[in-house]
């Protein structure tokens, strides 16, 4: 269920505390750009100059979720020295539907695309949700692009019933706002009476997270490809390919999930060989939103332990090329 408004209290001090450095000090204006992938515009923000001792972290947002999901992660992870590209997935925040028809699998070579087209070779995937689903995707039909995976609350195990879920009316509300409302999402976050019943479902304390953040998050709504998207989750089962995945894998949980059960985490990472899973007290579906210092602190130590030279794109050759036939 919802955390109550009066055990908010006792969420701790890392509950809502925004990251630092802080994101509202940049003019993310000028970080925007678009890429044509398959015929079609990709959204994304491009951070942080890079080491080129260290892989590129790509970002990879949720159901009804776009770029601005990070806007906590992206400095604090580019302080480390890496650069780091957050998208839009196609039919999202600002990039375009695709093509054909939306899937997990098509979502999967959308980012190895990216990938090629911003010239990353071997790169970090961090997926929250689906995002995470597409993460794993990628990873299973493009192993030589993935050094290692940052799983959140990831989607692909038991979302068979999410469609069921009563805690997806906020999203489903969010997703209905509409270009109109959503360009007067601002009268809709400052209202403490509408905060619950839009983000409860997958944020714990929706009243302990900054307004200006729940604007941000809230400008992806009222687009195309949610609908299509919850299909593509329904439909798509690799479970049993998950065990191809001989990266490091952490894996991120909230306790108070409502959306995918902590019991997921634990399946991923006994079906991953080389994964491992934190689970977080008193956070619900988002915890990178809502623990953002903690995951933070978890990520950076995560990367530092399992860092290795990266290799370039021309290095990749068509190893990717060749894993995407392989999967069909």
């Amino acid at each position: 269920m919802p955390g109550l408004p009066h055990r908010a209290r006792r969420a701790g001090d890392d509950y809502g505390a925004p990251a630092e450095p802080n994101w509202r000090e940049v003019n993310w204006r000028e970080h925007l750009h678009q890429v044509q992938v398959d015929g079609r515009s990709v959204n994304y923000v491009d951070y942080g100059s890079g080491s080129p001792d260290l892989h590129p972290v790509v970002l990879i947002h949720g159901l009804g979720g776009c770029w601005q999901n990070w806007l906590e992660n992206i400095r604090p992870i580019a302080e480390t020295g890496r650069r780091v590209i957050a998208l839009d997935l196609p039919g999202f925040g600002y990039s375009e539907p695709p093509a054909d028809e939306i899937s997990i699998s098509g979502y999967g070579r959308c980012v190895n695309a990216l990938c090629d087209e911003l010239d990353l070779g071997e790169v970090v995937l961090i997926g929250h949700s689906m995002g995470g689903f597409t993460a794993c995707e990628t990873a299973i039909q493009f192993p030589q692009r993935v050094e290692t995976v940052v799983l959140i609350s990831a989607a692909g195990i038991t979302t068979s019933d999410i469609v069921q879920q009563p805690v997806l009316v906020g999203a489903r509300v969010l997703a209905a706002l509409g270009t109109r409302a959503v360009a007067q999402s601002h009268r809709v976050v400052v209202r403490k009476r509408l905060r619950r019943p839009l983000y409860a479902s997958f944020i714990r304390y929706p009243d302990l997270i900054k307004t200006d953040f729940l604007f941000e998050i809230t400008q992806g709504s009222g687009r195309p490809a949610f609908n299509p998207a919850i299909r593509a989750i329904l439909n798509y089962d690799f479970r049993d390919r998950l065990p191809e995945i001989s990266v490091p894998v952490l894996i991120v949980w909230g306790s108070e999930d409502m959306l995918v059960p902590r019991s997921d985490a634990s399946e991923f990472e006994r079906a991953i060989p080389n994964a491992r899973k934190v689970v977080l007290g008193d956070t619900g579906h988002s915890a990178m939103m809502e623990r953002p210092r903690t995951v933070n602190d978890l990520l950076i130590e995560f990367l530092a332990e399992v860092q290795g030279p990266p290799e370039r794109e021309e290095d990749l050759g068509a190893a990717a090329t060749r894993g995407a036939q392989a999967s069909g």
